[in-house]
């Protein structure tokens, strides 16, 4: 059985008022104050008519809806300004961890509206059937979305592995899935989704690139170009330049837990040898502090490095530091490479921040040909350990607002 509830018919693309729609409404989206109307027609160059027109749609369609006026003291009324709704399309994070399971639903406003996590270890956990503990949670994120008016019309997973364009995880070594159809082994579950034209039901990706386009689209806006490091078991990158994802040829860039710090080193579960997560992974740090990983709840290891390093116990800050040092290895590389302002630490690491940035910013002085004229900024994350399903989340709403004919011709 699909994911999807197919919609009848179809919107005819490439038509003048399918254009409209998503120029008012992206102007909509972006604006630093909800906009007027007569704004509206300014800022698009489309006469008051026809921004009025497209506006009474997105208002029908649930895309928009109209916020009280700004206080005036010229004479006339005030004129009420157009915010995106609360209610309506709303998209579904899904995101697969070596050691959770988590699901996130936002709205068109990019508020987090539901978000669950399931802790447990997932490696002796076959991939159907943590997908199968995936959808049953969705199942109850969906019945709380409709109860806040919500509807969810696509899907976005986050998985700490190599994915192709069909959705097909290649590789992920820290959860041992090879070749795993994801998108076959939902289909057998029921649907989901309400799919509408313009919007893809399901699709799969890399969970650090999700997590870095979170960060991308967060709140305050940051830098347009940055490094975002996911730090958990594995530890992946995202890339973002002018305000775009960077894939690589093949979508699979960004495997910096894979750069050997040690050459000669640990052996890793990808096959080579000294690479970086065995070395500033959750669970190296957690070993070299001296705690047992199997004693620890996989929500409290982060929490009690972070509480250990606050009392100053020497393990722990020797355990971070190392860490630190072997993470900046890798990040002087990087940003030799690609000529990177700005490092995100994202995950686990975003807790763990106050001990890893010294160390990590000690190896970019050193390393780095520009720090001494040109310094990187290292930083945590804004979202978190919540970046890749929110960022998975994040992506499907982008789609409905670039596209919001698909989604009224659904709802109309």
């Amino acid at each position: 059985m699909s994911l999807t509830h197919a919609p009848a018919g179809a919107v005819r693309q490439g038509s003048l008022r399918e254009l409209n729609l998503a120029l008012v409404l992206g102007r909509i989206a972006t604006a630093d104050r909800p906009p007027s109307r007569a704004d509206l027609a300014t800022a698009t160059g489309l006469t008051r008519a026809t921004v009025s027109a497209v506006v009474e749609d997105l208002l029908a369609g649930r895309l928009v809806s109209e916020s009280d006026p700004a206080p005036r003291s010229g004479a006339g009324r005030p004129a009420r300004g157009l915010v995106l709704a609360d209610q309506g399309p709303a998209g579904l994070g899904l995101e697969v961890n070596v050691d959770y399971l988590a699901v996130c639903v936002v709205d068109l406003a990019g508020q987090v509206r539901h978000r669950t996590v399931h802790r447990a270890d997932l490696r002796p956990v076959a991939p159907a059937d943590a997908l199968a503990r995936l959808v049953e949670m969705a199942g109850a994120a969906r019945e709380d979305a409709a109860r806040h008016g919500l509807t969810l019309v696509g899907a976005a997973l986050a998985v700490p592995g190599l994915v192709d364009d069909a959705g097909l995880v290649r590789l992920a070594p820290n959860l041992g899935w090879r070749d795993v159809p994801v998108p076959a082994l939902l289909a057998e579950h029921p649907p989901l989704i309400e799919q509408v034209p313009g919007v893809p039901a399901l699709v799969v990706d890399n969970e650090a690139n999700l997590a870095a386009l979170g960060e991308l689209h967060s709140q305050p806006p940051g830098p347009s170009s940055f490094l975002h490091i996911s730090g958990e078991v594995g530890i992946g990158a995202g890339i973002v330049l002018d305000g775009a994802l960077f894939r690589g040829v093949r979508g699979w860039s960004g495997e910096i837990g894979h750069l050997p710090v040690h050459p000669e080193g640990r052996p890793c579960r990808c096959g080579g040898q000294g690479c970086l997560e065995q070395y500033a992974g959750q669970e190296a740090i957690v070993t070299a502090a001296g705690l047992a990983r199997a004693e620890l709840p996989a929500d409290t290891a982060t929490a009690r490095l972070a509480e250990l390093a606050e009392a100053g116990d020497a393990d722990a800050l020797r355990a971070l530091h190392d860490a630190g040092t072997a993470l900046g290895v890798a990040v002087a590389g990087v940003v030799n490479l690609l000529d990177l302002d700005t490092v995100v630490l994202g995950g686990g690491y975003a807790a763990l921040a106050p001990w890893l940035c010294p160390p990590v910013l000690a190896e970019i002085g050193a390393r780095v040909l520009t720090a001494a004229w040109s310094p990187v900024t290292v930083r945590p994350s804004t979202l978190g350990a919540e970046a890749a399903a929110v960022g998975a989340a994040g992506s499907v709403v982008r789609r409905i607002v670039a596209q919001p004919a698909g989604w009224l011709a659904r709802a109309g």
